[in-house]
C-alpha cells in the first residue's frame, strides 16, 4: 500500500515528499535538507521504513503585469 501523499498535523497540510526510506539517518539528513530551504517538516516511521512530509508557508505574494480592466 502506497503511503498517504497528504496528511495533517497540528491542523497544518502537509506533502510527502515521494520517497520511502529505509534508514532513519537517510530520512533525516532529507528532512534537514528540506528545513534549511526553510521548509517545516515532520518525519514518520510506518512499517519498517520513513516517510518525509513538508510544507512551506508562503509569506510574500507577488503579482506580476496589469491588473486587469475593471
Amino acid at each position: 500500500m502506497a503511503p498517504e501523499s497528504v496528511r495533517f498535523f497540528g491542523g497544518h497540510k502537509y506533502m510527502w515528499d515521494g520517497e520511502v526510506y529505509e534508514s532513519r539517518d537517510a530520512a533525516e539528513a532529507k528532512r534537514k535538507e528540506y528545513a534549511d530551504n526553510e521548509f517545516e517538516t515532520q518525519l514518520i516511521e510506518e512499517e519498517d521504513t520513513f516517510l518525509v512530509y513538508t510544507r512551506r508557508v508562503v509569506t510574500e505574494v507577488v503579482v506580476e503585469g496589469e491588473p486587469p480592466p475593471a
